[in-house]
């Protein structure tokens, strides 16, 4: 793999700017028949909770033009079984782990996030503050400036290593929602997190899914979130992992553009178990026609002014 992708996140030197969605690559083990998750700059497990979930009741998932609903509801074994069971397998990955971190109160993260800092399985943490198919938690400390900031200082004082605020698009300002974490000593934004929809099944003339709402991802939301990593690229100064949408290397160069650090890839791998490999294998192309000597230097480039502390 060309060293022109070699990318710096906080600290952290990653092979590549690419790595998975958390929630759409499972615990790094759902793909291991298609490609070698080592490949990526970072794979991004599911979530942990400190409890085991179920989730919603089915149906959960449902296709939309362009995308698709999900309301799985966080659906994961809890943190015994993430430090027993699964940890021991990502140490051996090849690769930078990042885990998300899930909760219903600002004390489930704290939790959460030491005990996966103590195993020594991850090099960083995303903050799930985004989620809007739970009951608790989730998008409700993500859809305010204050609930977002209190998470975020409640885990910088918990935890030594990089967190990293996945926020949410359904808030009316989500520069706003990113300064406050940016100043509570985050090192990222993942952003975005999916965009809240829903179907209505004509037939029984009910809500689709049993959630009744659920995350709309895919092509779909794409304009929506190149645009608000684009205004939240000039309002911070930490990186931005950018997600939402993306299937091709065009697709990440938009992001990186728009001033993404990094990209991240979900429902794509969903319709293409091989998305991953072929957009690395477009960046890498991109880099030699370009004549570039780092991926990094196109990173804001349609933000005149973007500085990012790496």
């Amino acid at each position: 793999m060309s060293e022109t992708l070699a990318t710096k996140l906080f600290g952290l030197e990653l092979k590549n700017p690419v790595m998975s969605a958390s929630g759409t690559f499972g615990f790094a083990d759902c793909y291991k028949d298609f490609f070698d998750p080592a490949i990526m700059g970072a794979v991004v497990v599911k979530a942990v909770t400190p409890l085991p979930r179920a989730g919603n009741p089915p149906p959960r998932t449902s296709e939309t033009p362009s995308g698709m609903l999900n309301a799985i509801g966080l659906e994961n074994p809890g943190l015994r079984a993430y430090l027993e069971k699964i940890a021991p397998s990502l140490r051996r990955i090849g690769t930078k782990v990042i885990v998300n971190v899930a909760g219903s109160t600002i004390d489930d993260y704290v939790e959460v996030a030491r005990a996966v800092e103590e195993d020594g399985s991850a090099d960083a943490l995303e903050i799930n503050i985004s989620c809007p198919n739970v009951k608790e938690g989730g998008l409700a400390f993500g859809s305010t400036a204050k609930g977002a900031a209190a998470v975020t200082e409640a885990v910088r004082r918990a935890v030594g290593m990089p967190i990293i605020l996945k926020l949410s698009p359904n808030v009316t300002d989500i520069t706003e929602i990113a300064s406050a974490c940016e100043a509570e000593g985050a090192d990222a934004l993942s952003m975005i997190n999916t965009l809240l929809g829903m179907r209505v099944d004509i037939k029984s003339r009910r809500p689709y899914l049993a959630n009744a709402t659920g995350g709309l991802s895919g092509p779909a939301v794409r304009p929506v979130a190149v645009r608000m990593v684009w205004q939240t690229a000039q309002k911070v100064s930490i990186p931005i992992i950018g997600m939402g949408g993306i299937s091709c290397a065009e697709d990440a160069l938009e992001f990186m553009m728009a001033g993404a650090t990094a990209v991240a890839v979900g429902t794509a791998q969903l319709a293409d178990p091989t998305a991953i490999p072929g957009i690395i294998e477009g960046l890498e192309r991109y880099a030699k026609d370009e004549a570039l000597a780092s991926i990094g230097e196109i990173v804001g480039a349609a933000c005149p002014g973007r500085k990012v502390v790496r």
